[in-house]
């Protein structure tokens, strides 16, 4: 039974996605409440069927909104009062067209999803962090935003955008007691990353397992010394 008293507070965004998945089962596994966010409700009652609804909370929430996010903060800190760790994994890819070619809505799908969401879930839950002078927030971005590729223009940018994101918000609230920092893994071994790509090879790619594992890391107090890091994750 999660004593809700000395139990960690956990939110994690996109929390029906295969990454998201795991991370809910490390947390779960340490004993921690969670808040489990994602864009469908339906999405997260299949993903976690049974999962006890009186220690944990589960809320539909676009993690675009501004309204939407503000609204799901203040159910999480109605329920838990505290915020311990933050795990923004929500965002989305695809390839897109040559940068002469571009679109504006393509590039505003891929600003909005990767970086924007950051923003928007930072300002509904990071100032009731401040108010605790404690907490975590590690997001999720790339391996690949270091250099731009061939048809990934857009999504590569978004990634590299959430990147300076980390690293800007690392700095200003370092001094609040605050860690912020991110895992950049090469291809996660997801079954979609797997249909996408039927002829690569799996085992070379990085297991969500590892990648909650590492998340947990950043959300310990044995990363109280890292700030505005990107932990690149490579099979």
């Amino acid at each position: 039974m999660i004593d809700p008293n000395t139990s960690r507070h956990v939110v994690v965004t996109g929390a029906a996605g295969a990454l998201g998945r795991a991370v809910v089962q490390h947390f779960l596994d340490q004993g921690a409440r969670i808040a489990l966010l994602d864009h469908r409700m339906e999405h997260i009652v299949n993903v976690f069927p049974g999962l006890d609804n009186s220690q944990h909370l589960l809320l539909e929430a676009d993690v675009t909104s501004g309204e939407s996010m503000g609204d799901a903060a203040g159910r999480i800190l109605a329920a838990f009062k505290h915020v311990d760790a933050l795990v923004h994994i929500a965002g989305g890819f695809e390839m897109g067209e040559e940068v002469h070619a571009l679109s504006r809505p393509a590039w505003d799908r891929m600003m909005n999803l990767n970086a924007w969401s950051f923003v928007a879930v930072s300002q509904a839950l990071v100032p009731s962090m401040i108010e605790r002078k404690s907490g975590s927030v590690i997001a999720v971005t790339a391996k690949g935003a270091a250099r731009g590729a061939a048809a990934m223009a857009a999504y590569i940018a978004s990634k590299s955008a959430l990147q300076r994101l980390v690293e800007a918000s690392a700095a200003e609230l370092a001094p609040h007691g605050i860690t912020v920092n991110s895992i950049a893994p090469s291809t996660l071994d997801t079954p979609a990353n797997r249909q996408a790509m039927p002829n690569a090879k799996p085992e070379s790619w990085v297991s969500t397992t590892v990648a909650a594992q590492t998340i947990g890391f950043l959300a310990s107090p044995a990363a109280a010394a890292l700030h505005g890091q990107h932990l690149t994750l490579d099979a």
